[in-house]
């Protein structure tokens, strides 16, 4: 199956990558495809972020952190909708 690279930054690269690693340029995109789709499925999701970050200060989060608040809270910062005279 043909690829068809009509991006002079994409040749680029992808020629420097097969000349570093020594392989054809078939071989170089199947490489950096395979690493770049192993690098989303193992990125760090959001909760590990917050969860390095917090570590990393010393934080450690209450029992209760990731329980929604009441409805109540948000009622009595910005008004009951239902409440009010319109």
């Amino acid at each position: 199956m043909a690829l068809n690279i009509t991006s002079r930054k994409a040749d680029e690269l992808t020629r420097k990558f097969a000349q570093m690693e020594g392989v054809s340029l078939s071989e170089a995109v199947t490489i950096a495809m395979q690493e770049a789709i192993d690098r989303r499925r193992h990125s760090e999701t959001i909760q590990d972020t917050v969860n390095r970050v917090l570590k990393k200060h010393g934080i450690v989060p209450s029992p209760t952190a990731h329980q929604p608040l009441p409805r109540q809270v948000f009622d009595d910062m910005w008004g009951d909708p239902l409440d009010d005279d319109v």
